[in-house]
């Protein structure tokens, strides 16, 4: 019997999860959980590494504290790519995903019993491999549900992200809770036992993934295993060998990041560039693409001071007082989930309705900048404040600043990156989008590091300061330069 063509899930008949198919449940699941103990673990990861022993942590110094935490979520959207590859090249996207999920709760068992830096190092590297393969995946496999033309395609995403951001807001208000009543081991014990929870559901439903979602797009000749197998054998080893001799170490780690994942985008916009197999036009859209990857970069090193330096300042700055109760730190980030879920329709049904009128992306990416800026110029009032005085109401507003920069980026960079893509490379080009989010992540700890160091020396507005002012810059350049972009952008908007 010849092989047949995979076809998409029964996306006619089956609407048995609010009027979409079943396997979407799987998926809703498996990323809320996943979300819920990503950011749950996040949420109380810098106090951990800076609290004294009395008080639960590991007394690093706070500038090593923030460098290890930019260095982790460098690493997650930097293994998204590895995640990709692994499903285009040797187990498909739903054993990826399955795997990935695996990982993921031995990373966070190993937080929770495993003492000291050890379970951090384990734990850690094994969150940020297993979250890459998870982001990588998943999005891809909600796409399998449905048919090209099925109207129930984009409601179908929408309810995959209210799981992603119902995970995002549950996990930091429950760690965070189990953190300050019981102890960090017991926040991190619940955000293991929340990925087991989706881990199960996920094997219990996985049966009815999409056939296609197990197909190897291009699989890797057996004859190349070994190459690859020596390619990651030498790059743990040089990575082992870099931390026993000192060469890295955790004051250094986000920097390391940061410049290896600068070489890696230059890298990919070489080959991209170079390649024959692009057109002239094609090669044009690429070369748009660059300062839209500087400005996301900039963005990204801001934004994701969300779980840099926002947790060291809502430990010491804010005024967490609620009606006699002191809120925990790590709920500070669940404010932002809860507008995304708010806003991003709103966002969506605004470009939907200006149509062709909408801001075209480079002055949607440099609006977002600007934004970011302007959110950071917001700590400007409170700068060296009297510990503990800043109003809560104050933080409220500045994420709410930092969500509408992040819906003028990251959804918009993640679109146009497909847009953009040569023929060719449509996988790469958004491999170079998660780039940008992992250099400004890794970026993020470097920049913190200095954040504690003018702290201490009562010099905070000048970060705050600096800072913002950098990103506005950034932003304008982009806003100035962008009919020039566009017109590379070859009659994309």
């Amino acid at each position: 019997m010849g092989r047949q063509t995979p076809t998409a899930y029964d996306s006619h008949t089956d609407r048995s999860f609010f009027g979409h198919p079943r396997p979407l449940a799987t998926l809703f699941g498996v990323e809320m959980w996943e979300r819920f103990s990503f950011y749950g673990m996040q949420g109380i990861l810098a106090i951990y590494l800076y609290y004294s022993a009395s008080r639960g942590g590991l007394g690093l110094d706070e500038g090593a504290a923030t460098s290890i935490v930019g260095a982790y979520g460098g690493l997650v959207y930097l293994s998204t790519i590895l995640g990709a590859w692994l499903a285009d090249r040797l187990l498909g996207e739903e054993r990826v995903l399955f795997f990935s999920a695996v990982v993921i709760v031995v990373g966070h068992l190993s937080l929770a019993v495993v003492p000291g830096l050890a379970g951090v190092g384990v734990g850690l590297v094994c969150i940020a491999l297993g979250s890459g393969g998870v982001k990588a995946n998943a999005t891809s496999m909600v796409g399998t549900l449905y048919d090209a033309g099925d109207p129930r395609r984009d409601g179908g995403f929408s309810l995959f992200y209210l799981g992603i951001n119902l995970g995002a807001f549950l996990g930091p208000l429950l760690t965070g809770l189990a953190q300050t009543e019981l102890g960090f081991h017991y926040g991190f014990g619940l955000a293991a036992i929340g990925m087991t929870i989706g881990l199960v559901q996920y094997v219990m439903g996985r049966h009815r993934i999409p056939p296609e979602a197990r197909v190897v797009p291009h699989p890797l000749p057996v004859s190349q295993y070994l190459r690859w197998i020596v390619v990651a054998v030498g790059i743990v080893a040089v990575i082992a060998g870099a931390a026993l001799t000192g060469l890295l170490t955790a004051e250094n780690l986000s920097d390391v990041v940061v410049w290896t994942v600068l070489l890696a985008s230059v890298a990919y916009f070489a080959v991209i560039l170079s390649s024959r197999r692009i057109t002239a036009a094609e090669r044009s859209r690429v070369v748009a693409f660059i300062p839209l990857f500087v400005t996301s970069t900039a963005f990204w090193a801001l934004y994701q001071q969300q779980f840099t330096v926002v947790p060291i300042y809502a430990d010491k700055q804010l005024d967490r007082d609620v009606l006699g109760w002191e809120m925990p730190v790590a709920w500070v980030n669940s404010i932002n989930p809860v507008y995304i879920i708010v806003l991003a329709g709103v966002f969506a049904a605004l470009w939907t309705r200006l149509g062709s009128r909408q801001p075209s992306t480079p002055i949607k990416f440099a609006g977002g900048a600007v934004v970011m800026g302007l959110g950071f110029l917001l700590f400007l009032p409170f700068a060296n404040a009297a510990p503990s005085s800043v109003p809560l109401m104050a933080m409220v507003l500045i994420l709410l600043v930092f969500t509408i920069a992040e819906l003028l980026i990251s959804p918009v960079g993640l679109s146009v990156s497909t847009k953009l893509a040569p023929q060719a490379f449509q996988t790469q080009m958004v491999a170079l989008f998660f780039l940008s989010v992992s250099l400004g992540s890794a970026l993020s700890g470097t920049l913190a590091k200095q954040y504690t160091r003018l702290f201490d020396a009562g010099q905070e507005g000048r970060y705050f300061g600096i800072l913002g002012a950098m990103a506005i810059a950034i932003g304008l350049a982009l806003a100035v330069i962008s009919p020039w972009v566009l017109r590379q952008m070859r009659g994309v908007r």
